[in-house]
């Protein structure tokens, strides 16, 4: 249904009906019309990590509009190399390089590009893992491994093959001499918050040195301090060949960005990929102000400190029967006798009308990543909002 007083929605149903239309943020806290406000433990699904209107990303995009918004890809930009020479240190490793583009699913697209021009003719197959998420083009909605989501847009474009996450020796069945890339999440984010084992992704770029196969890691809804580390494959001392991002990047302005191995990178000659957009000045300022922010607060700990006492916290509830995650990337699995016969999106719903924003990762479990600089009151405000809809069908007061 439209929003009370809307007659029509205008916008198109591939988010189904908004229940709340949001006119104001700060920090954790959004507002509605009404001046209602509501605690944000979602973060616009993990992107606004430093809290809405923070006010250094705000300036750096005000002074940019004032002086330059937009040139073609053609030129250099200020802010652009400066986003590609922080995200180059913050990987680490060897030298690498950046392309830029608009989002996540544009980010995967580029690796993609990138793992086939490098594979070369005849090795264009990208393997990856059952429950990931890579994106919703043609061929980021075939990487993801959700058949379920495939079946209305078939045909889709051929090349790819999925195997169980965490299973090495699948993954290794799967590696023949068609295969150019294997595209990873360290943490399935929209597969409902599942880790691996410590040994799996070491194992994993074994495989990939073996067989001469990039490993790719989709760092979109992990990357940038979300899980305690600059990226979340750091947590596993693996070095990839490629990583994808988004999300964080601008904090809310539309951002993407792959980094490669200088030598992966390479095989990119000019036209084999571009967007007309990608980096422009606009959004560049704001991940650079994001960006410097950021290693200025040492995110990373940051998410690490509030990650473990929001865990500490959501664990002591009675309803939630584990977390898992890392950082301020988590899932609180329900307890099946709390919910009823109600499921998780039932229980976000209940709690977005009772003023706190998170969603549903699986029917059983919530996910909540919220700003890394939320407040010890606003995780417990939000809380006893959880608490009361869990336990009492209605906030506590």
């Amino acid at each position: 249904m439209p929003l009370p007083g809307i007659d029509h929605c205008p916008i198109m149903p591939t988010y189904g009906p908004p229940e709340v239309m949001f006119v104001r943020g700060e920090g954790s806290r959004l507002y509605d019309p009404a001046g209602k406000e509501y605690i944000d433990w979602l973060a616009g699904i993990a992107v606004t990590s430093l809290g809405h209107a923070h006010p250094a990303v705000a300036e750096a995009i005000a002074e940019q509009a004032r002086t330059l918004v937009h040139v073609s890809n053609l030129f250099a930009t200020e802010p652009q190399w400066k986003v590609a020479r922080i995200l180059d240190e913050l990987v680490g490793g060897p030298a690498g390089q950046v392309f830029f583009c608009n989002s996540g699913g544009e980010a995967n697209e580029a690796a993609i590009k990138l793992a086939r021009k490098h594979g070369g003719r005849g090795r264009h197959v990208v393997v990856s893992a059952l429950r990931s998420f890579h994106g919703r083009t043609l061929a980021t909605l075939h990487a993801t491994g959700q058949p379920e989501k495939h079946e209305a847009f078939q045909p889709l474009p051929e090349g790819f093959r999925h195997v169980p996450y965490d299973d090495v020796d699948e993954l290794e069945k799967a590696l023949d001499d068609t295969v150019a890339a294997v595209l990873l999440e360290p943490i399935q984010g929209e597969g409902g918050i599942n880790e691996t084992d410590p040994a799996y992704f070491p194992a994993v770029r074994e495989l990939c040195n073996e067989r001469g196969v990039l490993l790719m890691f989709d760092e979109v809804q992990t990357g940038l301090a979300r899980t305690g580390a600059w990226f979340a494959h750091q947590h596993y001392g693996v070095e990839p060949d490629v990583i994808s991002m988004a999300k964080a990047l601008g904090n809310g302005m539309p951002i993407g960005a792959i980094w490669a191995k200088t030598e992966v990178a390479a095989a990119f000659k000019p036209g084999d990929h571009a967007t007309t957009f990608g980096g422009q000045p606009l959004a560049a300022s704001a991940a650079l102000a994001t960006l410097e922010t950021m290693i200025a607060i040492n995110a990373p700990s940051l998410a690490n400190t509030v990650g473990t006492a929001m865990s500490d916290k959501l664990v002591a509830l009675n309803g939630v029967t584990s977390v898992r995650g890392r950082g301020l990337l988590i899932a609180a699995e329900l307890n099946p006798d709390v919910l009823g016969d109600r499921t998780a999106a039932d229980i976000a719903k209940m709690c977005l009308h009772s003023g706190l924003i998170l969603n549903a990762v699986t029917p059983t479990a919530l996910r909540i990543a919220p700003p890394l600089t939320i407040t010890v009151a606003e995780i417990d405000q939000g809380m006893r909002v959880l608490d009361g809809v869990l336990n009492h069908g209605d906030p506590a007061t």
